[in-house]
């Protein structure tokens, strides 16, 4: 069975949405498709965590999938053996860090290894070099540029399960053990998801999917069933920990979908799916009762700098931006008032994240003379609060309900942001939680009445 399986992705004739039945994975995959599933440092902490996985692992191969399980290190394993190398040394070798970081992975698949035994279950271990997976070289940041995956393949049809040490592979030319930064475990699998043309990644964490706000600060917060790789991509980068934005891009750009669950219980979870443009047989599904706003999201690490009376002439903003790129500092917003009239002077306000606000300050007080503008103010008590949704395209009338919502909350508007798919607005920190609630409200995004929360 396993044997005509390997690399053969569904291809449902059904339009209907996906269901998520908790115990089986979505019905758009046929028994013998391939899964990729991936284990976060949560998800395999201690032993009782290990023997639930395997468990999971087995009652999933009963099924009649073939089976990549891809494991990140024990709980704060990464954490701990980076504290242990910085006692030693305030700049150790990228070469030997990342040696030292990635045996926290190789004793994971070990564990589970011999834990899937226990049931019975053959499986075999591949660290990520075995498992071709090639990166570019760079140490502790690597990004991954081919992946050959024959040795997994000739597992999978011995009807073993592979397990792969996440966050690692082989650099191109020196060959040697790289890292592949923050999210590398997802990242891991979703580039071998890709490479055997699987037919869903299974990304287990602590929490059970995605939800049109953070649970842990909004209790009223509703799990999304599905969303689009597109959304998912503006929730990472408006701060959503959930998934890497890297993983998400790689998965948007091989038509990789996603299962988003937790590995503490049998719910469904929420799909991450290619959008209903991008040409995936997914794609039916995905655009099924699309809603405009998907989710709401807040962010307090933000500051408001306003760089005042720019003289009106060609190259003074420029000027500007020169000193913000060598800074290195990224602007999320950017609004200038027009100058009227010979000799008028205008206002530039920018809204930047609080690590690079003073420093962004003192950097242009510097350059005020060459550059040519009156004074400099910086606020740091700003929060942004970020609308994501596909059907923002087709719904003019988005900005309007936010602003009418915002409105009846008693909150003005400092900045505004606009893409086909995301709204950024810039408000007093002090008054988040009462705006996103009104906007959740608003959108039919909360499932409960509750008390309010401060803001992170």
């Amino acid at each position: 069975m396993y044997q005509q399986a390997v690399g053969v992705r569904a291809r449902p004739d059904s339009a209907t949405s996906p269901t998520l039945d908790p115990l089986r994975p979505p019905t758009n995959l046929r028994a013998e498709d391939l899964i990729v599933q991936k284990y976060g440092g949560s998800s395999v902490a201690d032993v009782a965590a290990i023997k639930r996985v395997a468990r999971r692992i087995s009652d999933t191969r009963r099924v009649g999938h073939p089976l990549v399980v891809v494991v990140s290190a024990m709980g704060d394993t990464t954490d701990e053996l980076l504290h242990l190398a910085a006692a030693l040394s305030s700049r150790p070798p990228g070469d030997e860090l990342d040696e030292l970081l990635t045996t926290g992975e190789r004793i994971s698949v070990t564990l589970l290894a011999i834990a899937l035994a226990d049931l019975g279950v053959p499986s075999r271990t591949f660290s990520g070099k075995k498992a071709g997976l090639i990166t570019d070289g760079i140490h502790g940041r690597a990004h991954i540029v081919a992946v050959d995956p024959h040795r997994i393949r000739a597992c999978l049809n011995r009807e073993e399960v592979a397990i792969v040490a996440g966050f690692q592979g082989k650099g191109r030319k020196s060959k040697g053990v790289t890292t592949l930064g923050r999210g590398g475990s997802d990242l891991t699998a979703i580039a071998l998801a890709a490479a055997l043309r699987a037919g869903i990644c299974e990304i287990y964490t602590d929490v059970e999917g995605v939800f049109t706000a953070d649970p842990r600060i909004v209790p009223m917060a509703r799990k999304i069933d599905v969303i689009s790789t597109e959304e998912m991509l503006e929730l990472a980068a408006c701060g959503s920990r959930i998934l890497n934005p890297r993983c998400v891009e790689y998965a948007r750009r091989f038509d990789v979908p996603i299962h988003v669950r937790s590995s503490f219980n049998g719910s469904a979870g929420t799909l991450v799916l290619p959008a209903p443009n991008h040409g995936s047989h997914w794609n039916k599904a995905a655009s099924v009762e699309q809603p405009v706003v998907s989710a709401v999201l807040g962010d307090t690490s933000m500051g408001k700098l306003t760089v005042v009376g720019v003289t009106d002439e060609v190259g003074r903003s420029a000027g500007i931006f020169e000193v913000i790129a060598d800074e290195e500092a990224n602007v999320d917003m950017i609004a200038q008032n027009v100058p009227s009239g010979n000799g008028a002077t205008s206002d530039l306000s920018l809204l930047v994240h609080r690590r690079d606000g003073y420093r962004l300050r003192a950097a242009l007080s510097a350059a005020q003379a060459p550059i040519g503008f009156e004074d400099l103010q910086y606020d740091a008590g700003i929060a942004r609060l970020s609308l994501v949704g596909l059907g923002m395209r087709a719904g003019g009338k988005v900005v309007s309900r936010l602003f009418r919502s915002l409105a009846a909350a008693g909150i003005d508007v400092e900045l505004i942001s606009a893409s086909d798919i995301r709204i950024d607005v810039a408000i007093r920190a002090e008054v988040l939680e009462d705006a996103r609630n009104a906007v959740l409200r608003s959108f039919g995004l909360d499932d409960r009445k509750v008390e309010a929360t401060p803001a992170p």
